[in-house]
């Protein structure tokens, strides 16, 4: 493997994959907002009680199970779109029925026909989440190691704007247009991607790749599903490997159960659509690139598994600045300083977070691993924000915000147990 100092910075950045992974990182960042804190507030419109738009996010748990049907990404051979590659045909499969949902979402309404809505919003979560799947594969096949680093940034640049468009932008639409015109318009972007699914070159597949060719039905389940899990055990054996799995699920839990409730907090609190969208989509989301490239310089010197510690600290008291906004409504100032503060070290927990996972995952089942390890970040949270909405008609808004810092203690002893006893490039 060449060294990676070998490799400018230019030559990184000028490699053709580098573009498209801005492009994916797009589409990947599109439909996150569309089925979670943007509809929340296409609901809170539509008069939808806030219980049921907490049950109603459960809708995004597909972004949770995505490892269930990420090994079929990998085996698979798609009818018809086949001929354009592994990667690339379930990718635009994901696209296509990504838009649809998109656009059935824009016809059917909170308002019309709330039940079938719901249904549909879940099928946009499913596509997303299998979009997330492919596009993580495809960076992994489609370059060297030693330029995963440009890929890596410029899949984030495209995320974070594509978080600016599906939360900012169309909140400012919101206070203007109908929602169902705002999502038609999210859909128009979709296709737009589509065209550089057509475009992008396709990765080779692995000549060796387990479980592929003729051996069978029961030797590509055995590679495909059972083959991440057996590796990660052999890694991890016993309770070390348990621990692990339940700390992985547990150590973003304070970050990611407030997503939920914090556009109609700030709704709440008296802000206007607009107002939310320049500070806490717009403001919010170039604070979190800063506070991931701090995190990143702080892996780098510090490494990850201690600095995975102040990141979970930092992510969980963030948490509290809600509660001052709480006592300050309708001010903008402090509006201003909450959402700096908890953007920034939401932007340091997730790059760190993703530099202490990528240390765990074993290169011969890279896709597939690493959609679990992501997938159990987000999937404790999920189930709690599904529910957040009766916690803060039962203790209040600033009961919930202070519950959730709290949720982190479990987590910080795992931290203690596992540190003695895990070793990792990550420590």
């Amino acid at each position: 493997m060449p060294d990676a100092r070998q490799i400018t910075l230019r030559q990184a950045f000028a490699q053709p994959a580098a573009l498209t992974l801005f492009l994916f990182g797009f589409a990947s960042g599109l439909p996150f907002l569309l089925v979670g804190g943007t509809l929340s507030v296409w609901l809170k419109d539509s008069g939808v009680s806030l219980e049921d738009i907490g049950l109603i996010s459960l809708a995004g748990l597909a972004y949770a199970f995505k490892f269930v049907w990420a090994p079929l990404t990998d085996r698979l051979r798609l009818p018809l779109l086949g001929r354009l590659g592994r990667r690339r045909s379930w990718l635009l499969a994901a696209q296509l029925l990504l838009a649809a949902s998109l656009l059935l979402m824009s016809v059917l309404t909170p308002a019309g026909a709330l039940g079938l809505f719901v249904l549909v919003t879940v099928l946009a979560g499913f596509s997303g989440a299998t979009q997330d799947v492919v596009v993580d594969a495809y960076r992994i096949e489609i370059a060297a190691p030693e330029m995963q680093g440009a890929l890596a940034a410029t899949y984030t640049l495209g995320y974070r704007l594509a978080l600016l468009v599906s939360g900012a932008l169309a909140l400012m639409l919101a206070d203007h247009l109908p929602w169902g015109l705002i999502y038609q318009g999210m859909a128009a972007l979709v296709g737009v991607i589509m065209l550089a699914t057509l475009w992008a070159r396709e990765p080779e597949a692995p000549a060796d790749m387990p479980g592929t060719g003729d051996a069978g039905l029961a030797a590509t389940l055995a590679a495909s599903i059972a083959g991440p899990f057996r590796d990660f055990f052999v890694r991890y054996a016993g309770w070390l490997g348990a621990g692990l799995l339940l700390f992985i699920g547990l150590f973003k839990i304070s970050d990611q159960m407030l997503g939920v409730m914090a556009l109609p907090f700030y709704l709440d609190c008296g802000f206007s659509k607009t107002e939310i969208a320049a500070v806490s989509k717009l403001f919010g989301v170039w604070v979190g690139i800063a506070g991931a490239f701090i995190g990143g310089a702080a892996v780098v010197r510090f490494g990850a598994h201690r600095m995975l510690l102040v990141a979970m600290l930092l992510g969980a008291l963030s948490n509290l600045l809600y509660v001052v906004l709480s006592y300050f409504p309708g001010n903008i100032q402090v509006f201003v300083a909450v959402i700096g503060g908890e953007n920034l070290s939401g932007g340091f927990l997730g790059a760190v977070a993703v530099a202490w996972l990528s240390a765990l995952v074993s290169r011969e089942y890279t896709a597939t691993q690493y959609a679990l390890f992501s997938s159990l970040v987000t999937l404790p949270g999920k189930l709690i924000g599904g529910f957040s909405g009766f916690m803060v008609a039962g203790m209040g808004y600033e009961g919930f915000f202070i519950f959730s810092t709290l949720a982190v203690v479990p987590a910080l002893l795992l931290f203690a147990w596992l540190t003695p006893r895990l070793n990792t490039p990550a420590n």
